[in-house]
């Protein structure tokens, strides 16, 4: 069991969302990124690289580069930040009003390990999510 490959963390939540700056090349989106850790032991997670796309468009750069403890079989959030290229989503957002789901997808690296010792491992996560603008 020691040696066994740790499990993929399961997603569940965005929430606290807000608006940090608002530009017209560039905004600032934070937020928090709720996962649960399946595995039977903690692990401490390093560096976050992702590149965000709605709809296959690309929205911008998700970076988080600190270390943080997550303990086993637990929930954890994700603090987030993402700069949006605001003339490639303004450019497009007309289509997306009339969706009632876009499709999100981040596609990056995360490095995570234990007792020091950190690998860098691909992801690519996709989920439709409901688009309630009215």
């Amino acid at each position: 069991m020691a040696c066994s490959k740790p499990k993929e963390f399961e997603y569940r939540d965005v929430r606290k969302v807000k608006l940090n700056s608002l530009g017209f090349n560039q905004s600032t989106l934070s937020f928090e990124i709720v996962y649960y850790n399946p595995n039977q032991f903690g692990l401490d997670l390093r560096k976050v690289d992702s590149d965000v796309f709605i709809d296959s468009l690309f929205l911008g750069k998700f970076q988080l580069d600190t270390i943080m403890h997550i303990d086993r079989m637990s929930e954890f959030a994700l603090p987030a930040t993402i700069q949006l290229d605001m003339k490639n989503l303004l450019k497009h957002s007309a289509s997306m009003l009339f969706h009632k789901e876009v499709l999100i997808e981040a596609r990056g690296t995360v490095k995570v390990g234990k007792g020091g010792l950190f690998k860098t491992v691909p992801f690519n996560y996709q989920s439709k999510q409901a688009l309630n603008l009215f």
